[in-house]
């Protein structure tokens, strides 16, 4: 047994020792001891999560336009290869709720094989991403971006929801959410009173069943009791009718009709069709999977934040992010539609006792199963129960609370960054929404940048005031504080343009900028050339910030360059004894780059 786990975590080891990050929870698991007793507890919670995730994901592949079964392959295939590659022991991946405003478009727009290809593309960006390790960047997505992504997200997903719940009769719905709100008004005579029982019903049975059963997760016995009695009132009363999964989709295999989800395992296909993939294909594609690629990332590792949080254990973002990738590359191949971390269902993991990622595996072993043995059963599963419970998805993860507290509380600039990324998810698409949001959170890091990052004269602070006073006449010294990064470069050296007329010297202190950028060295160079050009010395002054190779390329011949500020004093008395010199410094002048103090 012990050569067979060494055998296993062979090749997590050698990609690991390349630079790859790759099955880290896989690894820790058994460097910290696995036996029967962990087994034990993965088995109980499998088999837990496995029972939530069996309507959620026919629920969310339904919203995005997709047969039910590949929400459920998703489950099994994305969720098995994320549990065994990735970096959280805890995490349970399959089709999230926060897809359906990225997929649903795509599915209309390019159909099934559109959806496919797109969430293969977005695996092989995730895994470059985990490989490049990024993971760690997805935390500097501002809290407001998330917040409007996911806020509006709910408000869609609800809206989508309306039609099944109610059993509205609308031939097409329209794209845009206005035309969809629209539809939904005008269609509102449709309305069936047997449909919206039955939904009013299982959100009943959602809300109080875990006030009174915990042990049993609620979905399980909403779905099981509203089948039963659409089954039960439809034999006894002939004019009752709701739609269910059978009703709705029919899949044929070979000569075989079967309605609702077929009784097989998912079977290898091609992504893209029958066709060939092209770059034409790819190029149309390319936004929606940077979306997605982009949702999963910030989806996933979030969830995998909480799961630390609730566990006291640490996962391996860059990991994760190439499990995810993986997962997303295979599933497509199998049918699975674009899959990423699931909160609820990884808290569900967690509340179950899991020990490591193997209860991850359990629960698409439970789905598999369910899907080979219970198909039959899955097509009495009325619709409007489905849609009763996305309402309550949409409910949990509409962050109201957060929503509301940033809105009384954050300053300006976040709240147009919440609402801006609000409207475009509720009024235009996840596309915008993400790009725009990814664009508004360097914009908001650039601003808070230039704000940190001060220049001034003689900046006070640790009496470097008094040291200026053994200054000759005409010469000053001119201090930068902060990194000197892009958005605080011109801020921070804008003060220099001001100067008096008497100064012939400007001593300019690099000694509290930790680091400089392109930006920053462009705003050096041109401060020190119109210096020049308005005949004034410039004296840098160090320790130099890094990266220190920056400045061996720097065009800085027409500066000093002095160890420290003693030094860089001692060079201005010396230069302005040199009456006349108007001759720009030789590299010969300019000393070579001190030590980093």
């Amino acid at each position: 047994m012990r050569r067979r786990l060494e055998s296993l975590l062979a090749l997590p080891r050698e990609l690991t020792k390349q630079g790859i990050p790759f099955a880290t929870a896989l690894r820790r698991t058994f460097a910290a001891g696995y036996g029967v007793k962990e087994m034990r507890a993965d088995l109980m919670a499998g088999l837990v999560v496995g029972v939530v995730a069996l309507p959620l994901s026919m629920a969310l592949a339904i919203a995005v336009g997709a047969p039910p079964q590949h929400g459920l392959y998703t489950a099994v295939v994305a969720g098995t290869a994320i549990a065994l590659t990735g970096g959280s022991k805890f995490q349970i991946a399959g089709p999230t709720a926060a897809f359906i405003v990225i997929l649903e478009p795509i599915v209309r727009q390019f159909g099934l094989s559109g959806l496919l290809t797109a969430g293969l593309m977005a695996g092989g960006l995730l895994l470059v991403m985990g490989i490049a390790r990024l993971g760690k960047l997805i935390q500097f997505i501002p809290h407001p971006v998330t917040t409007g992504f996911t806020s509006g997200i709910a408000v869609v997903i609800a809206t989508l929801q309306i039609k099944d719940a109610l059993g509205l009769q609308i031939a097409e719905m329209p794209e845009g959410y206005v035309g969809k709100v629209v539809a939904l008004w005008d269609a509102r005579g449709t309305a069936s009173l047997y449909e919206t029982a039955i939904a009013a019903l299982t959100l009943g049975l959602l809300l109080g069943m875990p006030k009174v059963i915990k042990k049993v997760p609620a979905p399980l016995i909403a779905l099981a009791v509203s089948s039963a009695v659409a089954f039960a009132v439809s034999r006894l009363v002939p004019e009752f009718h709701v739609a269910t999964i059978g009703t709705k989709f029919h899949t044929t295999v070979g000569d075989t009709i079967y309605a609702g989800i077929p009784p097989m395992p998912p079977r290898p296909i091609l992504p893209w069709g029958q066709g060939h993939f092209t770059f034409a294909m790819a190029r149309e594609l390319f936004p929606a999977a940077f979306t997605i690629a982009m949702l999963g990332a910030i989806e996933s590792l979030l969830s995998a934040v909480i799961a630390d949080g609730m566990t006291g254990k640490r996962h391996d973002p860059n990991a994760e992010l190439v499990g995810q990738g993986i997962g997303n590359i295979l599933a497509p191949f199998f049918g699975g539609i674009a899959a990423t971390g699931a909160l609820a269902r990884t808290a569900t993991n967690i509340r179950a006792g899991a020990k490591s990622p193997f209860s991850a595996v359990v629960h698409s072993a439970v789905v598999l199963l369910s899907i080979v043995v219970l198909a039959p059963l899955v097509a009495y599963v009325p619709m409007a129960s489905l849609a009763a419970l996305l309402l309550l998805v949409a409910w949990n993860m509409s962050e109201r609370r957060h929503f509301n507290h940033i809105l009384q509380v954050a300053p300006k600039s976040d709240v147009t960054v919440l609402l801006t990324c609000f409207f475009l998810t509720v009024f235009f698409d996840m596309v915008k929404a993400v790009s725009v949001g990814v664009v508004l959170a360097a914009l908001l890091f650039m601003k808070r940048m230039a704000e940190l990052t001060q220049g001034g004269l003689g900046l006070s602070g640790e009496g470097r005031a008094d040291t200026d006073r053994d200054l000759p006449e005409g010469v000053v010294r001119y201090e930068i504080a902060g990194p000197l990064f892009f958005g605080a470069a011109q801020h921070a050296m804008g003060q220099i343009e001001r100067l008096r007329p008497d100064v012939r010297i400007i001593l300019l202190d690099l000694s509290r900028v930790p680091a400089i950028d392109a930006t920053g060295l462009v705003a050096l160079e041109s401060a020190c050339a119109a210096l020049y050009k308005a005949k004034r010395r410039v004296i840098i002054c160090g320790p130099l910030p890094e990266p220190r190779r920056v400045f061996d390329k720097a065009e800085l011949s027409q500066a000093y360059v002095a160890a420290g500020v003693e030094e860089g004093k001692a060079l201005a008395r010396e230069l302005m004894q040199v009456a006349g010199d108007d001759a720009p410094p030789s590299r010969s002048h300019i000393a070579p780059n001190p030590p980093q103090a």
